[in-house]
């Protein structure tokens, strides 16, 4: 549902408006019934922020209509109260209701209950949260970004402070995390404990439907939900606007339409085992959702006259994982697959804001392999070294537009790999040539398994400037061990310098650059 202030609307008019209502916080009838009252079973969250708005987002436990106030003070004075929208046990009592026409540049609050449907007088109690809107001035931006969470059967645990990184990128106050994807491991079950290297037991939070690979639709949901289950993350959640992709490990692990589904699934159909993912993923995250293609991933965020933030789906649109050695571009090849690359191609050109950030949920020439045991297939975009082939074609394409279409100041985004690594693409280095320079920077997990490095790829001139991985002799570290990663990026408002600094979950700052702009 889409609820809309009027048009162009600045602070003094929305409070004004508000209070001419005379439909504020006194007007709503609040009961204590408390046995019988609905609950918010997993905190609130925003998303999809820009300078009139964004989504908000949560969960009840019952059929229930949402109920969200908004205001621009933490009082709630003069507040708003929104009409309601319905949860129901269609969309596992989800909801979320997109907020339009806000001031820009404006801190804002709501609160969200939810009303019986059975018996509308009995409410739930409230929970809280905030956003800030995009800027229309150049003032300064700051937001984190990184993936993989509660992977490779790490889950909450408690002793070990629970999915603390949220609670460190927390600490920084940022406008928005940009989640790079792995938002879960619907193939990963969570065991009650592990045995860790040094003898010692890692002890895991536990639901049933995490014992066994997600199939249907309910266990798909449910994966989502145990990550909500953790306090740093829901506290996070209601402070800091979520920006949403997703990648494999939201369905099975390194999945395409050619994917061989291991002995573990009773579901066979890969087709149906992704549109059950699909379903729940957007359920579960607090996404602008598109009318021209229901269920898109890809779209673009626009925040502010420094920022522009370009989500890419490489999963909905791509071919087999097949070895992907063509040299001419066809199905075969397809990552980001044509109309996607168009929509990017058109986005970059219109695009008139500074940096132009692209998200993508998979490196560019970190090599990953479909079968990494005997390093077969390709999974990535990297084919090895050499010019490009098959899904690099996508990637030569898109950079050398770039180039010929005079764009400045891109940056790509990445997670995935479950390291943190700075890459600097070199022209002069590289077997294709057609291109600008331009730097990749690679963070994550955020609350998983720490693995790598990975092999690079030389077609597009990778240099390494930064690496922090645990050494081939140690893979899968546990999140105790502290190799957890996130990146932070500051926009000076004044100068338009972009600032990336790689982090640990301790918050220690392992590297940073400062890019200056170009201008044009």
């Amino acid at each position: 549902m889409t609820v809309k202030f009027p048009r162009r609307i600045s602070r003094r008019r929305f409070l004004s408006s508000t209070a001419a209502t005379g439909f504020g916080l006194i007007a709503m009838p609040y009961l204590s019934r408390a046995a019988d009252r609905p609950l918010i079973t997993h905190g609130v969250q925003s998303g999809d922020v820009g300078a009139d708005g964004g989504v908000v987002w949560a969960r009840a436990d019952r059929p229930s209509q949402m109920m969200v106030e908004v205001a621009t003070t933490e009082a709630f004075a003069n507040a708003r109260a929104l009409p309601p929208i319905a949860a129901l046990p269609e969309s596992d009592f989800t909801a979320k209701m997109l907020l339009e026409n806000l001031p820009a540049g404006q801190e804002i609050f709501y609160r969200v209950r939810f009303r019986d449907l059975s018996h509308i007088d009995i409410q739930s109690e409230a929970v809280v949260g905030r956003f800030r809107t995009a800027p229309a001035d150049r003032r300064d931006v700051s937001f984190v970004w990184g993936g993989d969470v509660a992977g490779q059967g790490w889950g909450i645990n408690p002793d070990d402070g629970g999915m603390f990184t949220f609670a460190t990128m927390r600490k920084h106050r940022p406008d928005f995390l940009l989640h790079s994807g792995d938002t879960i491991y619907a193939d990963g079950p969570i065991k009650p404990e592990v045995k860790l290297a040094d003898g010692k037991v890692w002890k895991n939070v536990t639901i049933e439907e995490k014992a066994k690979v997600a199939e249907t639709l309910g266990e798909f949901r449910a994966a989502h939900k145990y990550n909500f289950m953790d306090e740093h993350v829901r506290a996070f959640n209601a402070e800091v606007p979520v920006f949403v992709q997703w990648d494999d490990h939201e369905v099975t692990n390194n999945w395409s339409l050619s994917k061989q589904l291991p002995d573990a699934y009773k579901e066979r159909d890969i087709t149906l085992l992704a549109a059950r993912a699909a379903r729940a993923f957007h359920e579960m995250y607090p996404m602008r959702e598109s009318i021209v293609e229901p269920g898109r991933v890809y779209r673009t965020l626009n925040y502010g006259p420094h920022l522009d933030v370009f989500m890419l789906d490489e999963r909905s649109y791509r071919g087999p994982n097949g070895p992907n050695l063509q040299t001419s571009y066809g199905p075969e090849s397809y990552f980001l697959g044509p109309e996607q690359l168009a929509w990017l191609k058109r986005g970059l050109l219109n695009s008139r804001a500074t940096w132009k950030v692209i998200a993508s949920d998979m490196p560019l020439s970190i090599i990953v392999y479909d079968d990494a045991a005997n390093k077969m297939g390709s999974e990535a975009f990297a084919q090895g070294d050499g010019p490009p082939r098959g899904r690099e074609l996508e990637i030569a394409d898109i950079l050398r537009f770039i180039k010929t279409s005079g764009v400045v100041n891109t940056v790509w985004l990445t997670a995935d790999v479950h390291y943190a690594a700075a890459h600097y693409y070199n022209p002069d280095k590289a077997q294709f040539q057609d291109f600008d320079p331009f730097w990749e920077f690679v963070s994550g997990p955020l609350h998983a398994g720490t693995f790598g490095p990975n092999e690079l790829d030389n077609t597009f001139g990778p240099e390494v400037k930064f690496i922090k991985a645990p050494g081939l002799d140690r893979q899968n570290l546990p999140p105790s061990a502290g190799m957890q990663f996130f990146g932070h990026v500051k926009i000076d408002g004044s100068t338009g310098q972009m600032t990336v600094t790689l982090r640990d979950r301790a918050d220690v700052a392992l590297w940073s650059t400062t890019l200056d702009p170009k201008r044009i």
